[in-house]
């Protein structure tokens, strides 16, 4: 492993497992900041008092081993204000981790559908301004950056809040390169269901619009401030978007605006969002091009 990061061409620091226990003091139970199937999420503090989030990796596994060294590949160097920043990395015997920016507000999941640990209220102008900070930041990594990529798991708890409530991707495990020279790439499915575009998560079908399909699940759940596959009023419907197709269908669309938004909001805003997150979602190309396009330039 130390080899394949020696390997890279890394334009991020390489920090020694020295320096990453210290800053958080031992991994110290108090400064988790989550956990997940890759392991847990610490806060730290470098000596100059910058303040970092680190991700530890499982060596044990591939998919760690592999994630890993994906991570580093896709986003050293890249700057966007809505993609993380990674820091560096540490690969030290068995220990694997990744240092990046820490973001004050947690994840779009914590604040959207964790109700009774969140206390963080975000009213509709902060709503629309992450979901268009999200289409911006994947216009980039699509189309701007030297490495055009799909990520491959845009979901709510893959997007990071900053104290001001600016979105930022994060976790590029999964991401894949755009192959220009192709059309599409055929590839072992990977990433999470209910934010999968069909073609992708039955053939392995990958091209960008994998990513604008997930973009436009999260954009309604940002609006309605529910999880998609969580959210189930009834047995007719699976999924948040199952209903919201039926809405639109009968010009019902405001029924799934968040409650928690009382009559604060404006209206024609939010069934314009909903209306192009739908759009993103469809199996028709000339509308996902539509819809990708009217959110990137709002």
């Amino acid at each position: 492993m130390e080899s394949d990061v020696r390997g890279l061409d890394l334009k991020t620091g390489v920090f020694t497992y020295k320096q990453i226990k210290a800053a958080t003091d031992n991994f110290a139970e108090s400064n988790k900041l989550g956990e997940g199937g890759f392991g847990s999420v610490y806060k730290g503090s470098l000596l100059d008092g910058t303040l970092i989030a680190v991700k530890q990796l499982s060596s044990k596994s591939k998919q760690g081993n592999r994630e890993f060294v994906n991570e580093i590949g896709m986003i050293t160097g890249i700057q966007h204000p809505n993609v993380v920043r990674l820091h560096g990395c540490c690969a030290e015997h068995n220990h694997l981790l990744l240092v990046y920016e820490y973001m004050e507000n947690n994840s779009l999941a914590h604040a959207l559908f964790d109700q009774d640990k969140s206390k963080m209220k975000i009213d509709w102008p902060t709503r629309q301004r992450i979901c268009v900070g999200v289409a911006r930041g994947l216009a980039f990594l699509h189309e701007e950056t030297t490495l055009e990529m799909v990520h491959r798991d845009i979901k709510a708890a893959n997007i990071l809040l900053d104290t001001d409530f600016t979105p930022k991707i994060s976790d590029f495990g999964l991401a894949k390169l755009n192959e220009k020279e192709n059309t599409h790439i055929s590839t072992r499915v990977a990433g999470t269901l209910g934010y999968m575009a069909p073609e992708y998560a039955l053939w392995g079908y990958l091209t960008y619009k994998a990513d604008v399909y997930s973009f436009g699940v999260l954009a309604l759940e940002i609006v309605a401030g529910k999880n998609n596959m969580k959210y189930q009023p009834n047995e007719d419907y699976v999924s948040l978007l199952d209903l919201a197709v039926v809405l639109k269908e009968k010009g019902s669309l405001m029924d799934l605006v968040d409650p928690r938004l009382g009559s604060d909001f404006n209206k024609i805003e939010a069934v314009r969002m909903m209306e192009v997150a739908i759009l993103c979602t469809s199996q028709k190309l000339g509308f996902i091009y539509a819809a990708y396009w009217s959110i990137r330039s709002l």
